[in-house]
This record gives C-alpha cells, sequence and structure tokens, in this order.
C-alpha cells in the first residue's frame, strides 16, 4: 500500500510542478498547437490555436519516476517483468506520439506521421510488447474478462487480440482527448480502477492465478497513471494551458490495453472504458454513413464535437461525459467485485 500511495502521489506532484516548466519551454520554441480545419469556421476550438501541445511528456515522465522511486523507497518490493514490459509500452507509444506531434508542429498543420508510418510504428511496438510478454515474461494465452477464462485462444490467436487491444484502445484515447480535461480525466478514473483491480488480484493470488510481485507492480503503475493524469489535469482543465497531443494519448490508451492484457481483464476493458467505445463508434458510424450513404449521422465526429456544434457548451460536454466514464468505471468494478464473490471460498 505504501508503494501504491508513493507512486501515485508523486505522479501526481511531479505532473503539477513539473508541466508548468514543460509549458513554458514549448512556448519558448512557439510548439503550438494547430486547430483541425474541417469543422465550422466559427468551430469554439478556433480560440485554442498556439496553446503548448506535447503535454504527454510530463505524464510519461511522472509515471517513470513514480514507479521507480516505488521500488527504491519499499525495499522488499522487486522489479516485475511484466511491470517492465508494460512500462516499455508506455514509453514506446509515448514516443510515436512525440514524433507525430513533433512533425506536426513543424509542419505549421495538424498531420504529423502518415497513416501508414504511424500505425507501423504502433504494431511494431505493441509486437515487441507482446513478444515479451509471451517469452519473458510468460504470460496466460486464454481469453480473460474478470479474471482467466477456461478458453485457451492459444498463441496465434492471443497475439492478433493484443494486437487489436493494443491498437484500438491507443487510437480510442487519441480521439477522446479533443475536449480540456476529457481524456485526462475520463483516464484518471480508468487507471484508478486499474489500481483497484490489481491491488485486489495482489491481496488474492489464489484466486486469481497472477503472481503477488506482478500484480502489485501493475497496481504500482495504474496508480502512478492515475496520479499523473490528475497532476495534469490541473492545468489541462479549461481553458487548458497545455494539451497532452499523441504524446500522451497514445501512451495512455496502450497503458489501459496493456494493463487489460497483463491483468488478464480484456473483455472488462471496454466496460471501463466506455467512453473511449462511444467515441470510436461515433467516428466509425460517422465515416461509414458518410461514403457509403452520402450523408452524416453527427453533425461533427467524433460525438464531443457533435454536441458542441449543437450548441452545448463545452464544460457541460465535458462534465456529462466525466459522469459517463465514472458510470463506465463504477460498472466495470461493480462487475469485477460480483465475480470475485461468486469464486468458491473467496470470502470464507
Amino acid at each position: 500500500m505504501i508503494a501504491l500511495l508513493i507512486a501515485g502521489s508523486l505522479g501526481f506532484i511531479i505532473c503539477v510542478l513539473g508541466t508548468p516548466v514543460l509549458i513554458r519551454t514549448l512556448r519558448s520554441r512557439e510548439l503550438g498547437q494547430k486547430i483541425r480545419d474541417d469543422g465550422p469556421i466559427d468551430h469554439p476550438h478556433a480560440s485554442k490555436a498556439g496553446t503548448p501541445t506535447m503535454g504527454g511528456v510530463a505524464i510519461v515522465i511522472a509515471v517513470t519516476i513514480g514507479y521507480l522511486v516505488a521500488h527504491v523507497r519499499t525495499e522488499q518490493l522487486k522489479f516485475s517483468r511484466v511491470g517492465l514490459i508494460l512500462m516499455f509500452l508506455i514509453v514506446g507509444f509515448s514516443v510515436i506520439g512525440f514524433i507525430d506531434d513533433y512533425l506536426s508542429l513543424k509542419r505549421g498543420r495538424n498531420t504529423g506521421l502518415r497513416m501508414r508510418g504511424k500505425t507501423g510504428g504502433q504494431l511494431l511496438v505493441a509486437g515487441g510488447f507482446v513478444l515479451l510478454a509471451l517469452q519473458w515474461a510468460h504470460v496466460s494465452t486464454n481469453l480473460s474478462f474478470t479474471r482467466s477464462l477456461d478458453l485457451r485462444l492459444g498463441t496465434t490467436v492471443w497475439v492478433i487480440l493484443a494486437l487489436i487491444v493494443i491498437y484500438g484502445s491507443s487510437n480510442a484515447v487519441n480521439l477522446t482527448d479533443g475536449l480540456d480535461g476529457l481524456a485526462a480525466g475520463s483516464a484518471m478514473l480508468v487507471f484508478l480502477a486499474f489500481t483497484v483491480i490489481c491491488f485486489w488480484q495482489f491481496r488474492h493470488p489464489v484466486e486469481y492465478g497472477i503472481g503477488s510481485a506482478a500484480a502489485v507492480d501493475l497496481s504500482i503503475i495504474a496508480a502512478a497513471l492515475a496520479g499523473a493524469c490528475g497532476g495534469f489535469l490541473w492545468w489541462n482543465a479549461a481553458p487548458a494551458r497545455i494539451f497532452m497531443g499523441d504524446t500522451g494519448s497514445l501512451a495512455l490508451g496502450a497503458a489501459m490495453a496493456g494493463l487489460a492484457l497483463l491483468s488478464e481483464t480484456v473483455l472488462l476493458l471496454p466496460i471501463l472504458g466506455g467512453l473511449y467505445v462511444i467515441e470510436t463508434l461515433s467516428v466509425i458510424v460517422q465515416v461509414i454513413s458518410f461514403r457509403g450513404f452520402g450523408r452524416r449521422i453527427l453533425r461533427m465526429a467524433p460525438i464531443h464535437h457533435h454536441f458542441e456544434v449543437g450548441g452545448m457548451p463545452e464544460f457541460t460536454v465535458l462534465v456529462r461525459l466525466w459522469l459517463f466514464s465514472g458510470a463506465s468505471v463504477a460498472l466495470g468494478l461493480g462487475i469485477f467485485y460480483a465475480d470475485f464473490i461468486r469464486i468458491p471460498g473467496a470470502i470464507d
């Protein structure tokens, strides 16, 4: 528990104190966000042009320091293989996002890496993570919901599933990062849920079959992520002083996928991250409708922009989507606990 508090607190403090330094650095280099130009001329986000981006750098640094210090200060706590490969996944996706953000800013328009290059980078890092998970950390290849199910997928199918989950989750959070504080606030809730889930698995190793060292390490990373998101939200809340950019959103989405895969809660992730599912589906439906039938179902996609363009204040949209995210997280945790009490002998 002390390690969780250290990781979460450091993640928060480092982000709160370090983000202003990053803001000044980015402003001095004139690295400000370019706003998409495919919406209405009077779109409310036009005034946000020039706001510093790549704030995800602060999040990743805070998480890394929180994770490392938690182990240094807690001598009996050892680094686990699953913890190390999860940090590899987070840092790897943040690097891809950083390159995308940097190219976008240097080119002076909201286009960074080409789709092929960005997707290739994501699959390359995700593939490295999957290989390490199977060959080094020896994770289970069973399908999982609130815990491992008695359904062995086999190596090939599990690899495909893992790549889809990582790629889909990272891009889903990226799509959601369109309002001040939306991605940071909702991600904080999801990582708090994973902190509880992984720590619960640590306290009940027999019921979940996950090693104590692995489960506690995952809970520490989740706590550091939750703290860092909270610290970043301090400066990202409306009106945002800085955006996380792809540097942050891709890393956070990959972190959620990695936590779900390593804690054997893959099918629970779409429930915990219900907001990201809705945001992604809104884009898919919009594209299919427009390209297939020449009609737009939404005024603008993702769905948070649909509400904005319809006249709803940004802050109102933000709070309502936060509430939806909180309800999704509560539902996911409720399902997780409901399954736990059904395990024979779990609460004796």
